[in-house]
């Protein structure tokens, strides 16, 4: 019974987890889920994505990331920063406005929303009356001009969001300033363009959708001069020196008309139908940019015929004879054109085009002859082609990381030479200790190669394995060649391809050997490759083995999809990493699981049917193990096959739920013991049955032989150890199943200087059977000092110490439902965990990580991290199998997400929260990769309009970009809403402080991020009320106190070290 007792609370043990604990989301990597908006500030050069889910980040020089979030789940429609400010305005789909700026926080800064407003009309009016459609912010810094549907224009102060109502610009104050021919027309329905005059700040230009455009003097409240289009208007240009206004219109045509003091009417310049005669589609932006040299840059977006090309996504620039209308594979939300940014300069001069598509972000290089692409050094498409595996390798030599970085330099040579132009801000964010690289697998049967050292996720190398097989189309075609005569000259950019030649392509599983430069890849079909990195290019064929899983048994017939077909003669590659052998498995059933021990120079892997060997130094199989049970007919039917026994599934689901009913019940299991361990250990678990577990402990349901998928092969491993008996030692390979079996085999691997010429040997030593049959999702063994055997070549290169192998090592075996740890060589029971959930929780990701503390450089220890179906981490000590601390991490409902996590050696993980982003968060208090930025505004005042208003002074912002919410042991803080007003002048919160301290209350009403009442100890009869300079609310932490004096010396000491202010109520 004493293992029933829980644990006494150990103060130092508490200590030191948080020494070594904290959980953090720290950045997220990739391309925004569904942008919507888009935002420029040429000031501070930096970016803004808006998305549907109503988050929005901001993006500037490599590392200088900020990341925040509506209260409203709404989407981003647009994003606006104001002139010579760290601010910016996004209007959401709700038609509310939101006021955004960057604040200095406890040292940090962060993106947080000001304030938030609605646009209201009078009682009784149509929603369509304040329906925002434009926003422009006035260079006075002060003014918000919000066109909407009803065509009037409302003016709204900043930053209270005050609508001035004697300025409003209303529809019948414009007509009473238009001819009589122009009134007769139904010119007035929703503003489609506001934009202020380049030179004069007292004039804005008004267009309405019907074709009328007007410029409007603010001070005098009158028409200076108007254009009326016989086309419906959808965007507009002015040119910098005020003197010509260019429009879009529905008809795919553009017009320049000039601007003029006379108020009559003037005629267009020029009118073009680019893409015509033919009926077109509607030029919905157009930038016109002029130049030092040559005539101006024309840059809109649509326009292209109907008929032929109006499925398209387009962008075409035009400049002097050069054309091209660049075709992307997603639509496109929104782009903008990055110009010289002083508005004294006398030319715009354009540097690039930055198009923000639905799936990616594409940056062309004006300046350079031919406008190629430039590479994004962030924001990159991760699901170019939708990610299928992923793979973390931690602290990769420097000549690994070097001939990567060789070989993927040779693929970008189609990119331009520019730097990248989006470089505002300065990331303040510590040099990375090490190099990591983050392996995904595509549907496309393409690995890429992530450096994910620090904050920005920069694709190194791209590898493809298509070259292998024989598709329906040829890798060598180029989706973008086209000859030089076509019209539209359309050419294709972006990354972006989702569609794949075929799924059997798909990569499953990748194991990479950071010291010796091996790579092994598994695919849908089957296919297993092993890989070398080679500095040169180089033609040779690639050697095919097939392994036959099944070993020829009666009655099995494989209804999936068929094998890939290999290319028999010799095959060139790009240098980088190349194949030369393909072991191709039968059934050619999706591979599950991959293990690559380079010393050893063998490969395992494992599929629905079994598992093999292969040795590919000498390039030969060693065995194949069929685990397939006479009832796994769904593992004979593939992951493609569509033919699938409806009534067997039926069968199934109600014969688990007979034993779901049936466990229930109080009674001695029926089964038979399949565990080795000892005869005790037996009569203890039966007799534990009868009686009522523990709170944290649940029992666990048996399951049936005849559940499908029981020799589905979920893990495989190496080992060095004792496997036959406990003085000889010897390699291994160990495979995990998904009916609970653990196979263990002895390998005979001969000395480096005869590997060539004898053979590896492998006999099958123990096998062992878990008596609830949970899938096996981790196999690990520890040496005689409970640390994990060391990774391959790791004790060669003199990066680890050599294993124990005096004292006895032990075999830690992880299943769905359980971890336990066996001793070697008997392989008895010697503890275990249940796991602790009453949810129903289930173990999906395991992985062992290196935890140092954070106080002692020195000091550090190895734990089990551990992901459950439910979304929380748990992290396992080794070898007491004690929980540590659990967090909450990921959406029980996010399926893809939890599957898709991977953890690192060191403490850290990765997830994907939508199909383009990997969410990134450590458990580690000393290895924390997060953004830490610092924008420098000072030079914002010499790029601001000559005749603004109050200008900023020059500012630092040092920051940290987003709220990493960190969590020590226990269950994670909800940020609560935050609020920016000052606290103490605001009415109601001085008469809630006011009846707080005069009443009986413990706690304000207010939220607890804002306000913290301390009641504990000396303070339960006396409230303290203590509130941040920056209007945060403190929790204390220091020692328990007797009195308020002690308090107010602990926080005055503590103000002191952070330079920060504290006022106190009591």
């Amino acid at each position: 019974m004493r293992r029933f007792l829980r644990p006494g609370h150990d103060p130092a043990r508490e200590r030191l987890k948080r020494d070594l604990f904290q959980f953090n989301k720290t950045v997220e990597h990739g391309f925004p889920h569904q942008p919507s908006a888009l935002g420029y500030s040429p000031s501070l050069r930096i970016l803004a994505i808006g998305t549907r889910s109503g988050a929005i980040k901001l993006y500037g020089a490599p590392g200088v990331e900020f990341m925040g979030l509506h209260r409203e789940n709404n989407a981003v429609v647009q994003i606006h920063f104001l002139p010579g400010q760290c601010k910016l305005v996004t209007l959401l789909d709700d038609n509310s406005l939101h006021l955004w700026s960057l604040k200095v926080k406890g040292g940090v800064s962060e993106l947080q929303e000001d304030e938030s407003f609605t646009l209201r009309g009078p009682p009784g009016a149509a929603p369509s009356a304040t329906q925002i459609t434009v926003v422009l912010p006035h260079s006075s810094q002060e003014l918000l001009y919000l066109g909407t549907e009803s065509g009037n224009v409302f003016v709204v102060q900043l930053p209270s969001f005050r609508v001035l109502e004697d300025r409003t610009i209303s529809s019948e104050a414009v007509l009473q300033w238009l001819p009589e021919e122009a009134c007769q027309r139904r010119v007035f329905e929703m503003v489609e363009a506001l934009q202020e005059h380049p030179q004069d700040p007292g004039q804005i230009l008004i267009g309405y959708s019907r074709g009328l455009v007007i410029i409007w003097d603010l001070q005098g409240s009158r028409v200076l001069c108007h254009f009326l289009s016989s086309q419906q208007l959808e965007n507009v240009s002015w040119q910098r020196d005020g003197h010509l206004i260019v429009t879009c219109h529905s008809d795919g045509s553009h017009c320049q008309w000039p601007v003029s003091s006379d108020t009559q009417q003037p005629e267009p310049l020029h009118s073009s139908m680019p893409y015509g005669p033919f009926p077109c589609k509607a030029i919905t932006k157009i930038f016109w940019l002029t130049t030092k040299q040559g005539l101006p840059f024309t840059i809109f977006q649509g326009g292209m015929p109907r008929a032929s090309y109006g499925d398209r996504h387009c962008i075409s620039v035009f400049h002097d004879s050069q054309q091209t209308a660049f075709d992307f594979t997603s639509r496109v939300i929104d782009f903008t054109v990055l110009a010289e940014a002083d508005p004294a300069a006398a030319f715009d001069d354009p540097y690039a085009l930055v198009v923000l598509a639905e799936e990616e972000i594409v940056v062309i290089d004006l300046q350079t002859p031919g406008w190629p692409p430039v590479q994004p050094p962030y924001l990159a498409s991760l699901h170019c082609s939708a990610i299928t595996c992923s793979h973390h390798v931690s602290n990769i030599p420097l000549k690994l990381w070097e001939r990567i970085i060789a070989a993927g330099s040779r693929q970008n040579v189609h990119f331009s030479t520019m730097k990248w132009p989006i470089d505002g801000g300065t990331s303040l964010a510590p040099s990375p200790p090490q190099r990591d690289l983050l392996l995904t697998g595509h549907e496309d049967g393409t690995v890429r190669f992530w450096d994910a050292s620090g904050v920005c996720l920069r694709l190194l190398y791209r590898l493809s394995t298509v070259r292998v097989f024989l598709t329906d189309t040829d890798a060598s075609e180029s989706l973008s060649a086209q000859g030089e005569e076509e019209w539209p000259p359309l050419r294709k950019v972006g990354s972006f391809d989702p569609y794949s030649d075929d799924p059997r392509l798909g990569i499953q599983k990748i194991f990479l050997c950071k010291y010796s430069g091996y790579l092994a890849v598994a695919g849908t079909a089957g296919q297993v490759l092993l890989l070398e990195l080679n500095d040169e290019a180089a033609e040779h064929a690639v050697k095919q083995v097939e392994a036959d899983l099944l070993q020829d048994q009666e009655g099995y017939r494989w209804k999936g999809h068929e094998r890939l077909a290999a290319r028999l003669g010799p095959v060139r590659f790009e240098p980088g990493f190349q194949p030369f052998v393909l072991v191709q498995c039968q059934p050619p059933a999706v591979v599950t699981s991959l293990a690559l021990h380079s010393e050893w120079r063998l490969v395992a892997f494992g599929t629905s049917h079994g598992f093999g060997l292969f040795d590919y130094q000498q390039r030969r199989q060693v065995f194949v193990k069929c685990t397939l049970h006479p009832s796994d007919q769904l593992a004979l039917e593939g992951p493609l096959s569509r033919v699938k026994s409806l009534k067997k599934s039926l069968r199934q689901s109600f014969r688990r739920m007979r034993r779901s009913r049936v466990s229930s019940r109080k009674r001695p299991p029926g089964g038979t013991p399949g565990e080795m361990q000892t005869a005790g250990t037996k009569a203890e678990q039966t007799g534990l049955q009868n009686m009522e577990l523990a709170p944290v402990q649940r029992k666990i349901e048996a399951r049936s032989a005849e559940d499908s998928f029981t020799g589905f092969v979920r893990t495989l491993y190496f080992a060095d150890t004792f496997l036959r008996d406990s003085s000889h030692h010897c390699p291994s390979l160990w495979a995990g199943t998904n009916g609970g079996t653990v196979y263990a085999f002895s390998l005979r691997v001969p000395p480096a200087e005869r590997r060539m010429d004898e053979t590896v040997w492998a006999e099958q030593a123990k096998e062992i059977q878990l008596m609830h049959r949970a899938p096996v999702v981790g196999i690990l063994v520890l040496d005689g000092c409970s640390i994990p055997l060391p990774e391959p070549l790791e004790v060669a290169h003199d990066l680890s110490k050599s294993p124990d192998m005096q004292g006895s090592h032990q075999l830690l075996v992880v299943s769905e439902e359980q971890f336990k740890v066996f001793t070697l060589p008997k392989v008895s029971a010697k503890l275990k965990l249940k796991l602790t959930a009453l949810e129903g929780s289930r173990v999906r990701r395991v992985g062992v990580a290196h935890f140092g503390s954070c106080q002692a450089e020195d000091y550090g220890e190895h734990h089990l991290a551990v992901l459950t179906n439910l979304g929380d981490i748990q992290v396992v000590s080794l070898p007491l199998l004690k929980p540590q601390v659990r967090y909450s991490c990921i959406r029980r409902e996010d399926v893809s997400g939890i599957a898709s996590c991977v953890f690192t050696k060191y403490g850290q993980g990765f997830y994907l929260i939508s199909p383009s982003e990997f969410e990134r968060f450590s458990l580690s208090t000393k290895w924390l990769v997060e953004p830490r930025c610092l924008v420098d505004s000072a030079k914002i005042r010499n790029h601001s309009h000559p005749n603004n208003g109050d200008s900023i002074g020059p500012e630092k912002i040092v920051g940290r970009a987003r709220n990493s919410g960190s969590q020590h042991d226990g269950e994670g803080k909800k940020p609560g809403p935050v609020m920016e007003h000052a606290l103490l002048s605001d009415e109601r919160v001085l008469k809630e402080i006011q009846s707080t301290l005069e009443g009986d209350r413990g706690f304000l009403s207010l939220p607890p991020p804002l306000l913290f009442i301390l009641e504990q100890n000396g303070f339960r009869k006396k409230k303290v009320l203590v509130i941040h300079r920056h209007h945060e609310s403190q929790d204390y932490c220091g020692p328990r106190v007797q009195g308020p004096e002690v308090f107010c010396s602990y926080y005055s000491d503590l103000a002191d070290q952070h330079e920060q202010d504290f006022l106190f109520f009591f």
